[in-house]
């Protein structure tokens, strides 16, 4: 079992940044590959980015490149996604998601994460 409870969101403008954070507890956190997905109102829950068990790669959704930073410490099992450049169309609910079946690389695909936390509501106005 993992725990995850992020943390971090909140209402900023457009073009303004946040910082989410994932606190893991129970099983070992580095032996999972870990990602962020978002869900809007009325959408389907989509990947954003994720970052492979040793933080050395990450993959992103296109839609977020450029401006979205993913990062990892082991020591502290916590996940971190660093967000720049924030557009209304950002406005989500953001998880957290442990996938401890692989950890070479992140899948961006739902069906692969074991675990998730409860999420965090991030909201860009205009």
């Amino acid at each position: 079992q993992v725990q995850l409870v992020e943390s971090g969101g909140g209402l900023v403008q457009a073009g303004g940044s946040l910082r989410l954070s994932c606190a893991a507890s129970g099983r070992t956190f580095s032996t999972c590959a870990m990602g962020w997905f978002r869900q809007a109102p009325g959408k389907e829950r989509d990947f954003v980015v994720g970052i492979d068990w040793s933080g050395g790669s990450s993959v992103s959704a296109d839609s977020v490149k450029g401006r979205f930073t993913i990062s990892r410490d082991n020591a502290k099992n916590t996940l971190s996604l660093q967000m720049n450049s924030l557009k209304p169309e950002d406005t989500a609910l953001y998880y957290c998601a442990a996938d401890c079946g692989w950890r070479w690389y992140a899948r961006s695909g739902r069906q692969y994460y074991d675990y998730w936390g409860q999420g965090t509501q991030v909201t860009v106005s205009s």
